[in-house]
């Protein structure tokens, strides 16, 4: 177990709408460089903070979902390899523990591989080997990462209000979404919700749909959370309750995130998102996935080879500790599930929109990288 403690949030921008929340930062002091986190697991009800002072307490905070979603997870995974260099750990140790803290989300390994690709060429070019200067070197990549997330968050929110535009002339947007997908998974405003909130802003937004997200209620939880900061008109309802408004005519485009992105354009994304889309499909309502070009893995070359995380089984037969279900009862508790490129309308990433989600389309907007989620190191 890592050495982790908690502290209240002091940040200017708690309670205020117009600045991101503080999901992750570094910070300096005078016992040493330390990654704070805000523990996504006690809100809405408390805003604390987790201090992680070394690699297995963020380890812990990643599959404990203190911390989580795909483009966040690549920017921990970053800070995490400069922690370890800092403060003089072994980074090679610290980076593989990392890389497969979760295994769904692709870009937590990149994260993980920029940083430590960037902490070993300092080390090679340096005289005597220099750890110090490998150590800033690591941290100076997680800094790029976490910029360029940012950057790539606004582009996204961009790129899909534009497409919606198109979609849906007219605005008055009723918008189903599902999970968590807004600054709390971000190095900027999100991925999806930021879609929302720009249609927001923009006064074209008329609803926001926040699936509750069983069994661990992301919806509910988190993005009611960010809907209740940013003042948007937004209704909660049970995952199961989202067909009913289908069949109402009250959904006009469906907007999720994505853990991992195919190489054929199939999305592994929370649990739940499959339905959405089979819903969406026979009620000619357009599904649509917004993720950084971080999350497509050409490596990965269709859903059947991603990796879906299992979660443990309490959770769905407990319920904030308490049984839900007989003692012993068996529970089928998969963290994602695979939505294959035909039901996909668009994918909207920061450089662009592909529709029709075709494999060609999608690597044509998407930077050469290294492939698989695996290939850490070596």
């Amino acid at each position: 177990m890592g050495d982790q403690h908690v502290v209240t949030l002091a940040n200017d921008s708690k309670g205020n709408p117009d600045e991101p929340l503080p999901a992750l930062r570094w910070e300096e002091p005078p016992e040493g460089p330390v990654l704070v986190l805000l523990d996504q697991t006690r809100l809405p009800g408390e805003e604390v903070e987790l201090v992680c002072t070394d690699v297995p307490a963020l380890v812990e905070a990643i599959r404990g979902l203190a911390v989580r979603g795909a483009p966040l997870l690549g920017i921990a995974g970053a800070y995490g390899v400069a922690l370890a260099a800092v403060r003089g750990y072994d980074v090679d140790e610290a980076a593989e523990s990392l890389a497969h803290a979760r295994p769904t989300a692709v870009n937590l390994a990149y994260g993980v591989r920029r940083a430590l690709a960037a902490y070993r060429a300092a080390l090679a070019g340096s005289a005597g080997g220099d750890p110090e200067r490998a150590a800033s070197a690591a941290l100076a990549e997680a800094r790029s990462l976490h910029a360029e997330d940012k950057e790539a968050s606004a582009a996204m929110a961009r790129h899909g209000l534009q497409l919606l535009a198109e979609l849906l002339p007219g605005g008055g947007y009723q918008i189903l979404t599902h999970c968590n997908t807004g600054a709390l998974v971000s190095g900027g405003e999100g991925t999806a919700f930021a879609v929302a909130l720009a249609a927001h802003r923009q006064g074209q937004l008329r609803r926001l749909w926040v699936d509750e997200t069983r069994p661990l209620l992301q919806g509910a939880r988190l993005t009611a959370y960010e809907a209740a900061r940013s003042g948007m008109a937004y209704t909660l309802l049970t995952d199961n309750a989202a067909g009913s408004l289908f069949a109402a005519g009250n959904v006009h485009a469906v907007i999720i995130g994505a853990d991992r992105i195919a190489a054929d354009g199939s999305v592994a994304n929370k649990v739940g998102s499959y339905p959405l889309a089979v819903l969406a499909r026979y009620h000619n309502v357009p599904f649509i996935v917004v993720a950084p070009t971080t999350t497509v893995d050409q490596g990965t070359a269709d859903g059947s080879s991603i990796e879906i995380e299992q979660r443990p089984g309490h959770e769905v037969t407990e319920s904030t500790g308490n049984p839900v279900a007989p003692l012993g009862t068996q529970a089928y508790n998969p963290a994602f599930d695979i939505t294959p490129a035909a039901l996909i309308t668009a994918i909207v990433t920061e450089n662009g929109v592909v529709s029709p989600v075709t494999p060609d389309a999608l690597a044509a907007l998407c930077p050469s990288r290294a492939p698989g989620h695996d290939q850490v190191m070596g």
